[in-house]
């Protein structure tokens, strides 16, 4: 890893930003990532998606977070240098030969990140972290021939950071664990951008409560409250944001308008002969390269939802129309008692005119505020471990009241989305009008309900 420190830069570099005030940049390895194409491609993909519908302001970049995270893993490693390092291996402090492969796999870790990622992903079966682990690998792009120059397996290493298996579990919780600089960054990022106050907590003290251990990282246990309102932030971020109900029927919208274009491209004699969005091609037939991916970002496909708004599809024209121009479906609340009555709506809403299949869904949002470990789960969370004074570690929902209140219990709803032409009132209805008396009888405050049963 000396090749590393032997590329430090004469005078460092400052990005200006407004969570962590700069980012530094010390090291020509980490600045001549940052210039390559794959890199700069992530100014062009929004953090959040189609959260920009809901909160105008939340028109940051992936970009922006990878550099915070990059900042946040820089300031864990210089505080543990300073304070905890290593004395002799396998002490289970601190050492500084990990700083490279931090560093990197922080920055790098949302690099094969799609446009409108989540949604993207579900249509087109990819997955942006077995892309983000191949645009370091792969001996072709530019990101691995800058990491070639640490060492040969040094872009293995980083990938391995990224995927969970690299050797040292300290560099693997500071960029991937219930209290990560990932999570770190975007909570206290989102935040600012979506002006909403959920996702501020005291990042300055829960990086100086942090501390190497043989096992990862744990927490002082003078910092609890710190990582107490850490994690309540979390929660409040996922309750009032990252699920709100509009931004969740824009991907809904989104997800149906990708679908009926791929349905289209592969039925081309009932649809439109001509319907050939080439970017997106390769994706519809199941088989691109990193170059038709990376060819990808948010702007790419709004060109195409414009053009789209043209189409001789009803369909496709419509739900282009409702995406760009911010026309989202109504959403209500359903649940094990209620979930019955789905397919009745649906055909109601079929019988009105509508493609139930592109004008509904179903749409569920659930988190964990804090997962305590358990064995015989598939997927297990690393623990958050306080150290008390005498050198004991104890798992924070056993001291803190607040955290084991919310402790395993999944917070959200499940929702199915609809057009909001079905809630319109009599005054507006000319035809069709007993199925949406009819069907609004099945509403009551955001709630699907059963009118018999109310009678």
């Amino acid at each position: 890893m000396n090749h590393f420190y032997d590329e430090k830069l004469r005078r460092e570099k400052v990005f200006r930003d407004p969570i962590h005030r700069q980012i530094i940049v010390d090291n020509q390895i980490i600045m001549d990532l940052i210039n390559t194409p794959e890199f700069q491609r992530l100014r062009r993909i929004k953090q959040l998606g189609t959260s920009s519908f809901t909160f105008h302001g939340a028109e940051h970049s992936r970009f922006g977070h990878c550099l915070g995270v990059y900042e946040i893993t820089r300031q864990m490693c210089n505080y543990f240098q300073r304070n905890y390092p290593s004395q002799q291996p396998g002490d289970g402090l601190w050492d500084d030969h990990e700083r490279p492969a931090a560093l990197c796999a922080a920055l790098l870790h949302d690099l094969g990140h799609g446009p409108y990622s989540h949604t993207f992903e579900h249509i087109f079966h990819t997955n942006h972290e077995q892309i983000t682990r191949q645009l370091i690998t792969d001996s072709s792009t530019n990101i691995n021939k800058i990491l070639q120059r640490v060492s040969p397996d040094f872009p293995h290493q980083v990938a391995s950071v990224i995927d969970h298996t690299y050797e040292n579990p300290q560099v693997v919780q500071m960029i991937s664990s219930q209290v990560d600089a990932d999570r770190m960054d975007y909570l206290q990022r989102d935040a600012y951008y979506t002006g909403t106050n959920y996702g501020k907590f005291d990042l300055d003290r829960v990086l100086h409560v942090m501390r190497p251990v043989k096992r990862g990282i744990a927490f002082e246990i003078s910092g609890m409250h710190a990582v107490e309102d850490y994690i309540i932030s979390r929660l409040q971020m996922y309750l009032q944001v990252y699920f709100h109900p509009v931004s969740r029927s824009m991907e809904v919208i989104l997800d149906h308008l990708l679908m009926r274009a791929k349905h289209i491209y592969q039925h081309p004699n009932d649809f439109e002969p001509d319907f050939t969005p080439h970017m997106l091609m390769p994706f519809f037939n199941g088989k691109f390269t990193s170059d038709d991916y990376l060819a990808l970002d948010d702007g790419v496909l709004t060109t195409y939802f414009i053009h789209w708004t043209h189409s001789r599809d009803d369909i496709l024209s419509d739900l282009a129309s409702r995406f760009l121009n911010r026309r989202p479906f109504k959403s209500v609340i359903y649940d094990q008692n209620t979930q019955k009555l789905l397919p009745t709506l649906r055909k109601l809403i079929q019988t009105a005119g509508f493609n139930s299949q592109y004008y509904t869904a179903v749409n569920d949002s659930f988190k964990l505020p804090y997962d305590t470990y358990h064995p015989q789960d598939s997927n297990t969370q690393t623990q958050i471990e306080l150290l008390q004074p005498n050198g004991d570690f104890i798992e924070l929902s056993q001291v803190s009241t607040l955290v084991a209140s919310v402790s395993g219990r999944e917070a959200g709803d499940q929702r199915f989305f609809f057009p909001k032409e079905m809630l319109e009132t009599r005054n507006n209805i000319e035809i069709f009008e007993p199925i949406y008396e009819e069907f609004q009888s099945y509403i009551k405050n955001n709630h699907i309900i059963n009118p018999k049963e109310q009678k």
